[in-house]
């Protein structure tokens, strides 16, 4: 199945994505409705787990097989994957499991997605200094930014991939060069762009996402990747028979953890989630993510002006291709952002309604790759 007929014939639409019957959804960077093969993917788990013991119903191999097919996603090692579930619990473990001297600092951005906040705050009990990025200009986290902010002293900066709200995707690659060159660890949030951009972590140190978003996945189901390198610097902060050598389920007398990413999975799987989230990954790699990110930016060139030529203000709006993304959020002066968005609500559009530090009041429209352009345009029509 490509994009092309995905969008060009409707029947196929409706089959394959069964919230399309019935709603515009267009909230994607918050919470996605299930594509019909990851729900047949559930249904199918959890009946045949109805009959048998649930770990026997995946055949051997399998979730090595699909911790590979994660790290060809990523673009990685297969052996710094792993299936830690929500991005909050990822990054916690990543904040958590490092080990600081002290007085010296992490960088972050302070309003930034909270999951990728709070965890970096609760490093000052520890004696961290935690400074927050000064930004120009709300969600747009540059490189130069960042490059301009670090000392002798920063030990660690995390940052999103893109900005949940204003939608800005951030430069990684020349962020991670420099502070590679000068031995400063690189975390990145990254559940706004996987499964719509392509997010290099070639000079990322850790990175998160959960499945329920882009990834078009269940729920607590995600992905954190460690580089090789740096997992012998990032203790667990969890543990158990799985993460730590058990043989024959027999506790140890010392603590002898995986050789790997599989380190930081302590207890039993996931594995309605993993199966779903699998069933996910597949279907993106089919329809290709290149492909899936032209999409995205070509509804946004037309949606944008659209936008603006009936008088809303739309963040970013000028923002390039290398850094545009699918997150369109936008407000009009004088209006009722929440009113409007439980109308379009009641017309069966769903977007999401979010609010800045200063109280202002947003629609944020989120389409993914099998959104067409006569469902922006009932948005328009709406508004």
């Amino acid at each position: 199945m490509t994009l092309e007929e995905l969008q060009s014939h409707e029947a196929l639409r409706n089959r394959e994505y069964p919230v399309t019957r019935e709603k515009i959804y267009l909230a994607h960077a918050a919470v996605c409705p299930l594509p019909r093969r990851v729900q047949e993917a559930i249904s199918n788990y959890a009946q045949a787990a109805s009959f048998t013991q649930q770990e026997s119903v995946t055949a051997p191999g399998w979730l090595q097989e699909t911790r590979q097919l994660a790290a060809k996603f990523l673009g990685v090692r297969m052996d710094e994957v792993a299936f830690v579930g929500p991005t909050s619990n990822a990054l916690s473990f990543i904040a958590g499991g490092l080990n600081f001297k002290r007085n010296q600092t992490v960088l972050v951005y302070g309003d930034d997605y909270p999951s990728n906040v709070y965890p970096w705050m609760t490093l000052a009990e520890r004696g961290v200094e935690v400074r927050y990025l000064n930004i120009r200009e709300a969600g747009v986290v540059r490189a130069r930014d960042v490059i301009g902010q670090v000392d002798e002293n920063t030990r660690l900066v995390a940052i999103s991939s893109c900005h949940f709200l204003s939608g800005y995707r951030a430069d990684l690659d020349p962020i991670g060069k420099f502070l590679r060159e000068r031995g400063i660890l690189f975390s990145v949030d990254a559940i706004q762009t996987l499964g719509a951009f392509e997010t290099k972590l070639e000079h990322v140190d850790f990175a998160a996402a959960d499945a329920h978003k882009w990834m078009l996945g269940p729920c607590a189901a995600g992905l954190m990747y460690v580089r090789k390198e740096v997992q012998d610097l990032l203790r667990p902060t969890t543990h158990g028979w799985h993460n730590v050598r058990t043989p024959n389920f027999v506790t140890q007398e010392q603590i002898e953890y995986k050789p790997d990413s599989r380190r930081y999975e302590a207890g039993s799987h996931n594995l309605l989630g993993i199966v779903a989230m699998r069933a996910g990954l597949e279907l993106l790699m089919e329809i290709g993510v290149d492909a899936i990110s032209r999409d995205l930016l070509r509804k946004r060139a037309w949606f944008v002006p659209a936008l603006e030529e009936r008088g809303y203000t739309v963040l970013q709006a000028k923002a390039g291709p290398a850094n545009a993304s699918g997150i369109i959020t936008f407000y009009k002066a004088e209006t009722d952002m929440s009113d409007l968005h439980a109308r379009l609500e009641a017309n069966n559009v769903y977007t999401s309604l979010r609010v800045d530090r200063a109280g202002q009041r947003y629609i944020r429209v989120s389409p993914h790759f099998y959104n067409t352009d006569a469902e922006l345009n009932r948005v328009l029509e709406l508004l």
